[in-house]
Order: C-alpha cells, then structure tokens, then sequence
C-alpha cells in the first residue's frame, strides 16, 4: 500500500518479481506489463502500449473502488532478463514481420476487391512466369542466406583501404556479392 501511495506502477526486477508475485500466500492480485521500453530495444508497440497502461493504472488508483486488492506493475527486459527466462520468453518481441505480412495481405486483398468484375489477371501464364523468376534468381542470389544470417554490405580492409565485395571464403558471403550474382543472372 505504500508503494502504491507513491506510484500507480510498481518496477520490478527479479527479486521482486519472485517475492511479491510467484511467492505465496497473497491476499492481494497483481496485473503485470512485461515491455522493452529501454530507448535502444526502439519498441514502439511497446511505447504506446505503456502509455495505455499508466492510464489504465493511474484511473484505477483514482478511482472510487481502489482498493488493496489489486495493483499494476511492470518488469522491462532489460531490468528483469530473468523473469522473462522464468516465463519462457527469450528476446523481446518484433512485430516488424507480422506488419509486413499484415500490409502484404492489404495490398493482395485490396487488388483484388479493385478488380474484383476483371479477375483474368490471375491466369496471366506470363505473370507468374515472372514472379517465380524473380523468386529464384533472389533465392539462388543468395539473398534468403543474407536474411537468415545478417552479412555486412561489403568489407573494408583496414590495412590498406581496399573494399572487397566478393568474400574470400566459400564459407561466407557479402550482401554485394548476392547482388552481383542477382543482376548476372538476369542479364
């Protein structure tokens, strides 16, 4: 009740974590924002999220059913790296594949809705000719590799200044290099 006197959202870390929420008896229930608000996690969702949440937590303590029943608070990623271990969440969340996938699906379905009275585009031979070769001359470019594993651009030999673009092993290679292979091998 103290804590809850000075703010509306407890921090918490490990510790606190482990004594005042898995730790029974409580008589008391505990809503709990697990978030990655530190400024180099960049989470937006995360930002936004937890301006919701202090409005959430700030109406509830102002409110005339406050009581010592319930209580808010909040364990960030970089504060609490063991709780989220404890719940089996291992890095903090990216939504940035689910927006991707979500505008692609805007996009088809809007197209189609467009075009909904002239629908012969889909059996284009010519068309899908085409997209499945743009999807093999990325793929056998290399490019799902430097997706999966994340290459530099190229590489600048600090000696001498020398930029290479074609990795020297046949282990690795650089994002130039799939490019290089990309444009050979549309031309």
């Amino acid at each position: 009740m103290e804590w809850s006197s000075r703010r509306s959202i407890f921090r918490m870390n490990g510790d606190k974590f482990r004594k005042f929420i898995k730790a029974p008896p409580r008589n008391y229930s505990m809503i709990v924002m697990f978030t990655a608000l530190q400024p180099q996690r960049q989470c937006s969702v995360c930002r936004q999220a937890n301006e919701e949440y202090q409005i959430l937590a700030n109406s509830w303590r102002y409110s005339s059913a406050f009581c010592n029943k319930l209580f808010f608070s909040m364990v960030d990623y970089d504060e609490g790296t063991d709780v989220f271990q404890q719940i089996r969440v291992f890095r903090p969340p990216n939504y940035s594949g689910t927006i991707a996938l979500a505008l692609l699906v805007s996009l088809v379905g809007g197209l189609l809705y467009l075009r909904r009275n002239n629908l012969e585009f889909i059996y284009n031979k010519t068309g899908w000719a085409m997209v499945s070769l743009c999807i093999v001359f990325a793929m056998t470019s290399g490019q799902m590799w430097n997706h999966i594993r994340g290459p530099p651009y190229a590489h600048k030999n600090p000696h001498n200044g020398q930029v290479s673009y074609i990795h020297g092993s046949s282990q690795a290679q650089f994002v130039a290099e799939s490019h290089i292979i990309l444009v050979l091998s549309i031309l």
